[in-house]
């Protein structure tokens, strides 16, 4: 017994660092061996003093470690996890967008953004060297970056693989160390501005900002993924460390109805035409008035890609602006009485020089000083705008013609797949005064965006019945359904008014569109633009024109207009529609009906 007690005394000595309790159960063993020991008493106590101490001690570190495993253990793995990991997002690749043949519009492209971590930047003056060489800027601006207390800091963003890649040759090369890349994407036009209105373009974040891209955003994004890399000390990724990835979803692509060729031709025309004639600006809209599709559609001035620091040139000005249409109005005010049974195209009334509207004279174009007797027909020849105010005032009446307008959709949005489009500002019956009624007639005292005159001029041609315009047609592999609005006229109306449409094609104010071989249905309109500080501008109009081809199946639509002109109609939108729908008959294919 005494041997083992020296053999385990000196195995104390030897560890000095044996616990507590051992030493202590050594030392009552001891005195219990000792002649005249106790073996309890005054030891005794000792030693249950000291057990509930460490009973205590360990019953609180217990306590802790069930607190920190219960109730911290998720903020805890969190924050280890966040020191020793880097999340780094895996962008979906974005929808491409087509044209209706099959022509890419818009696609995504492989691309990196280059960052660096500062901490790893021994010769931030190297490498601010060889950033300048390959990625442009300024040589202090990248130092600024580089000099940084941090980690991590972009340098730019998508840089085209090619350039990514010789950058990091040289950096490789040269031995500097601190810059790294991620895999992204951008977009690119493959047609570079044309179309750029409609399409509208991307933000670096991916995200959609104008046109179509921001309309369908949601449908062309897709869901972005996302990667946790294993990092060492100064949030460096480690070569082959563990890793976990969850994919990205790609975006979904879209087809739509423009034909870029035709988008091209448009763009071109309508440019000429705004320079030819000395206009603020001007629109086209060419579409399907079978089916609402759109075609082509532009606004002056024309975005460029490379340089979108006017924004206004992204509006599409026939969606998202409102204007005074002019005579083009007066197919709806003529359909209205038509439909409603209180004249035909052959009913004559007599119609005096001037016409009292409220407190204003109306005169015609041709300054005419005498009565004449006119049957509608000859109305919408001449594009007489006394003969429609006496219509509207002494035959339609404002309840009728009121609830006209608004069947036919005019101050209501079209339902058009473009961001921003307008209703327009357009009296309701109780708000009439004296002048709106025969104002309203032939197209004054109501502004509206065009793409209503589009939709309505649809309706005329598609048997009364008005159809949505829209742009897109297939979403990943369906087709897309727009279905038909209800009815503003009768069919038999609708024949009618071709047929009045044909007349001033071929004998009346849109003669200069004509086009060989081919039945055109259209309408001049000649408004006065408003001014900013209230009434007319003297000297400046909206000079537009609106029609069909062939008459009798229509295949297509135009619309063109060009806004802040001192011309009328018949000789300025008359020659440039005559342009876009020569261009749209041979693109399109429409053959002539003789």
């Amino acid at each position: 017994m005494r041997d083992r007690d020296r053999q385990s005394r000196r195995r104390r000595r030897n560890h000095p660092e044996a616990s507590y309790d051992e030493a202590s159960r050594a030392r009552y063993r001891v005195r219990a061996s000792r002649p005249g020991g106790s073996g309890s008493g005054g030891g005794s106590h000792g030693f249950v003093v000291v057990r509930r101490t460490l009973m205590v001690l360990f019953a609180a570190v217990a306590t802790r470690l069930a607190f920190l495993q219960v109730f911290g253990a998720g903020e805890y793995a969190a924050r280890a996890e966040s020191q020793r990991t880097n999340r780094i997002t895996l962008h979906a690749r974005r929808g491409t967008i087509y044209d209706r043949n099959g022509n890419v519009l818009a696609m995504s492209e492989e691309c990196s953004t280059v960052y660096a971590n500062p901490e790893e930047v021994s010769d931030p003056s190297g490498v601010a060297a060889a950033l300048v060489s390959h990625l442009g800027g300024e040589k202090q601006d990248y130092m600024k970056l580089l000099t940084q207390d941090t980690t991590f800091v972009y340098l730019q963003r998508q840089v085209d693989q090619e350039t990514a890649d010789a950058l990091k040759a040289e950096l490789s090369e040269k031995d500097l160390a601190g810059v790294y890349y991620l895999a992204d994407t951008k977009r690119v036009y493959p047609y570079g501005n044309v179309g750029a209105q409609v399409l509208g373009y991307v933000g670096v974040d991916g995200k959609g900002l104008s046109g179509i891209e921001q309309q369908y955003d949601d449908i062309l994004t897709g869901t972005d993924g996302e990667m946790l890399v294993e990092t060492g000390l100064y949030g460096t990724p480690i070569a082959g460390g563990a890793s976990q990835v969850t994919e990205a979803e790609d975006g979904t692509d879209l087809v739509l109805a423009i034909d870029i060729d035709l988008q091209q031709a448009c763009e071109e025309i309508i440019a000429k035409g705004v320079s030819d004639y000395s206009a603020e600006s001007g629109s086209v809209m060419v579409c399907d008035p079978r089916t609402g599709e759109v075609l082509a559609a532009c606004s002056t001035p024309l975005p460029d890609f490379s340089d979108l620091t006017d924004s206004s040139s992204l509006n599409l000005k026939l969606v998202s602006s409102s204007f005074e249409p002019g005579s083009v109005f007066k197919v709806i005010t003529t359909a209205i009485g038509i439909d409603d049974g209180l004249f035909s195209t052959d009913t004559v009334y007599s119609v005096p020089p001037a016409y009292t509207v409220g407190s204003d004279t109306v005169r015609d174009d041709d300054l005419r000083d005498y009565e004449m007797e006119m049957d509608v027909r000859e109305m919408m020849r001449r594009s007489s705008n006394t003969a429609m105010a006496l219509l509207a005032e002494e035959v339609i009446g404002a309840k009728a013609f009121s609830e006209g307008v608004d069947r036919w959709g005019i101050g209501h949005r079209t339902g058009i797949d473009f961001p921003g489009e307008a209703e327009g500002i357009v009296k309701t019956l109780e708000e009439y005064d004296g002048s709106t009624l025969g104002s309203m007639a032939f197209g004054q005292g109501v502004a509206i965006p065009l793409v209503q005159i589009v939709r309505a001029y649809g309706a005329v041609a598609n048997g009364g019945v008005p159809c949505t315009p829209h742009f897109l047609v297939e979403r990943g592999d369906e087709e897309v359904e727009w279905p038909e609005g209800e009815a503003v006229c009768s069919a038999e109306t609708a024949a009618a008014e071709t047929d009045l449409l044909l007349t001033v094609v071929r004998e009346g104010t849109a003669e200069n569109a004509q086009i060989e071989g081919y039945d055109i249905a259209a309408k001049t309109g000649t408004g006065e633009q408003a001014g900013e500080s209230g009434g007319y501008e003297e000297g400046k109009f909206v000079a537009s024109l609106c029609g069909f081809v062939n008459a009798a199946d229509p295949e297509a639509l135009v619309y063109v207009g060009l806004n802040g002109l001192p011309y009328l109609a018949a000789e300025t939108s008359a020659h440039v529609f005559r342009d876009v729908m020569e261009q749209t008959v041979q693109i399109m294919g429409i053959v002539p009906v003789s």
